[in-house]
């Protein structure tokens, strides 16, 4: 378990930012089937909250719950059983989250899903990847979802949202198009956007919390703050806490 205090990677720290008086927030970066470390981190942060006078704990997932990872299924089970008590839990949608519901209704891309790391969350629902040699039956792989995922998670995938707002700090799952408004971003974007919001430099409207493209450390800009470090590559699982104009990590 790790625990530092204003990490500041390679760029100025948007120091001046600041969560409403009375709360403090946990953003999780992308979990991606890892659910030892989730687990590991959900204690972390309950030692961290530890008895502390808090009138608002508040924890934003920041989507990528599915895929690559060792147990898509695991880690949503334990997403949907709030393993979080007293806080208020804020679920966004990840673009792995949205090809796997895609898929699962009838309306996605198999190939792509596949392609991007599903045959591991098929593998946690105990589904045969050799089905998967034969093209015919991808174009039925929903009707096999639907006889394995629990209408518990696809009602959880249903549910996620695109964004999430603490004070001047917006959260998302992988960026926002720097050309747009804030109140006028595409979903596409907010999904799948690397450049040119990665090296944006301007003022976004509010200090953008994202994941979506791993780093070995977070990534503490004037602007942005990433924080996903590759749980499912073998690095570490990022919980950004902020409180105040304070920010910090913990990681597991």
């Amino acid at each position: 378990m790790h625990d530092h205090n204003d990490k500041n990677s390679g760029g100025s720290s948007s120091s001046r930012a600041s969560v409403p008086t009375g709360t403090r927030v946990y953003a999780i970066g992308d979990s991606h089937g890892c659910v030892a470390q989730l687990r590991a981190l959900h204690q972390a942060i309950l030692d961290d909250c530890g008895a502390a006078m808090i009138d608002r704990r508040a924890v934003v997932y920041l989507g990528d719950y599915v895929d690559r990872g060792p147990d898509t299924r695991a880690l949503l089970d334990l997403l949907i059983e709030a393993p979080l008590p007293g806080f208020e839990s804020i679920h966004l949608l990840g673009n792995h989250d949205l090809l796997m519901r895609d898929v699962l209704d009838g309306s996605g891309d198999s190939c792509l899903w596949l392609g991007n790391g599903g045959t591991a969350a098929l593998r946690s629902y105990g589904i045969d990847t050799a089905i998967l040699g034969d093209a015919a039956s991808r174009t039925s792989l929903s009707d096999v979802l639907a006889a394995h995922v629990p209408a518990k998670h696809r009602r959880f995938l249903a549910t996620l949202r695109l964004s999430h707002v603490e004070g001047d700090y917006m959260f998302v799952h992988a960026g926002v198009n720097p050309a747009r408004p804030l109140d006028a971003q595409e979903a596409d974007d907010l999904l799948w956007i690397r450049e040119p919001f990665l090296s944006a430099r301007g003022d976004l409207g509010k200090v953008i919390v994202h994941g979506h493209t791993p780093a070995s450390e977070p990534q503490v800009r004037a602007n942005r703050i990433g924080i996903d470090t590759g749980a499912c590559y073998g690095g570490l699982l990022t919980a950004l806490v902020l409180e105040g104009e304070s920010q910090r990590f913990l990681q597991a």
